[in-house]
């Protein structure tokens, strides 16, 4: 090789060298111009090794409490459809709409003219037949008539007496009675309108109490038996959440086959009679309460292959930990292994955290 080769080479080794020093700031010099002079945002490396945002909370002790939340109703004490027992024209309506009555209360009367001269007509023989019972029996003494004549007159005198009770009894069939104490709706009819055994003449309910009726997976029939203590949420008129409590005091007897579910009854005293039948209402039933449980955020929580991870803050650092979880609720789930009071849990991107993952907290909920 000759020297002249040998500068020539050196001098395109020395050429590539100083390409290579120079080409990023020259890349850097391009991609500026491309971007107005603007910096290049980073590439998918550079966003990797970019601390994450996310937000973590302290972990302490405390209530939890396993729940049983269903939808229910309310439902009147006692209610009916009031009609007569048998056909005529209305003759009287004794009762207010929205009125309380007492058991008993005659609230409306058929024509009952008919029978109450027949009434009369039975009860005017009474005395003649007694007397013809007084004369024969007086007679049977003296051997004077025989057996058979005095128990004649005996059983015409128990059949007219009879008959006053069918009369009487068909009179009362007239009459339209309260048959609890309660509230009285809105009249269906008016005075002078002929009524039958199908003509509803008005509705009648008791309200107080007031039953909450709502139905229970299953699974938990167990938990929810004739005494349990149950709360139950309604919104109010002026809009705000309303609790109230009522005790348990009937179950079905058995499971709906179409539902799986099965149907509860609650008793709430309504004693002034504040909420009326038919509302809509959430119902919580409490089926055990753990005291100073160490609970995490459900959000907080991975399943991976067959078990349970969280993520920890720890100098700046996400660091995973396998736990053992127990009860869990609606929000949160409670820690029984690999946690203590005290540790910082990551609660947002979990998912896009790995082992020693940069992470700056956000929000830090004590």
């Amino acid at each position: 090789m000759t020297k002249s080769v040998k500068w020539l080479l050196t001098g395109v080794i020395v050429l590539l060298i100083a390409g290579m020093i120079a080409w990023p700031k020259i890349k850097q010099s391009m991609n500026s111009e491309k971007t107005g002079g603007k910096e290049a945002p980073p590439t998918a490396m550079d966003q990797r090794r970019m601390p994450l945002t996310i937000n973590a909370a302290v972990i302490k002790k405390a209530s939890l409490t396993d729940k049983i939340v269903t939808a229910g109703a309310t439902l009147a004490d006692e209610e009916v459809d009031l009609s007569f027992e048998s056909s005529g024209k209305i003759v009287s309506i004794n009762f207010q709409e929205g009125m309380h009555v007492k058991k008993g209360t005659l609230l409306a009367k058929i024509n009952d003219k008919p029978l109450q001269a027949e009434l009369k007509k039975l009860e005017a023989q009474i005395p003649l037949a007694k007397d013809r019972v007084f004369r024969q029996g007086t007679l049977l003494e003296k051997d004077a008539v025989s057996q058979e004549a005095y128990e004649q007159v005996t059983t015409e005198y128990e059949k007219l007496m009879a008959d006053i009770e069918s009369v009487k009894a068909r009179i009362a069939q007239t009459e339209l009675l309260a048959p609890f104490d309660g509230i009285i709706g809105l009249r269906r009819v008016s005075e002078g309108a002929y009524a039958t055994p199908t003509t509803v003449i008005v509705n009648l309910t008791k309200i107080s109490p007031l039953k909450i009726e709502f139905s229970i997976n299953e699974r938990y029939a167990p938990d929810v038996t004739a005494g349990t203590d149950v709360n139950f949420f309604m919104e109010g008129f002026d809009g705000k959440k309303q609790d109230f409590k009522a005790k348990v005091y009937a179950v079905e007897s058995k499971i709906s086959e179409a539902t799986r579910s099965l149907k509860v009854r609650a008793l709430f005293p309504n004693t002034n009679e504040a909420i009326i039948p038919g509302r809509y209402l959430s119902v919580e039933i409490t089926r055990r309460e753990i005291k100073d449980a160490l609970a995490v955020p459900s959000e907080a929580i991975i399943p991976e292959m067959g078990r349970t991870i969280v993520y920890i803050y720890r100098n700046g650092e996400s660091q995973p930990v396998v736990i053992k979880t127990g009860l869990r609720t609606e929000s949160h789930v409670q820690v029984l292994e690999g946690l203590h009071s005290g540790d910082t849990i990551i609660t947002t991107g979990v998912m896009q955290l790995r082992m020693g993952s940069k992470v700056i907290i956000n929000e830090l909920m004590q």
